[in-house]
């Protein structure tokens, strides 16, 4: 008589716990999908301030050019007098 009370009494409490698992694997899921998109956002934005940075990296390099060409040019007519 008692063989068929232990099932019963297994199944009422393992049912809850089982059921929070469930839970909170869903959630967990949504969380990774969610931490997923903004990371992909956030490459996005990382790729686009690369670059602006290496725009801003090329015109720093022309004006530095630009001033190291007007320089010698400056040296150049101060040796001609």
């Amino acid at each position: 008589m008692n063989d068929w009370i232990v099932p019963i009494v297994v199944a009422l409490l393992g049912s809850p716990l089982v059921l929070l698992i469930q839970k909170g694997r869903n959630e967990n899921q949504a969380d990774h999908a969610s931490v997923m998109t903004k990371l992909t956002e956030n490459n996005v934005m990382v790729k686009s301030i690369d670059k602006k940075i290496e725009r801003v990296d090329d015109k720093l390099d022309k004006h530095i050019d630009w001033h190291m060409n007007r320089k010698q040019d400056a040296e150049l007519v101060i040796k001609a007098d």
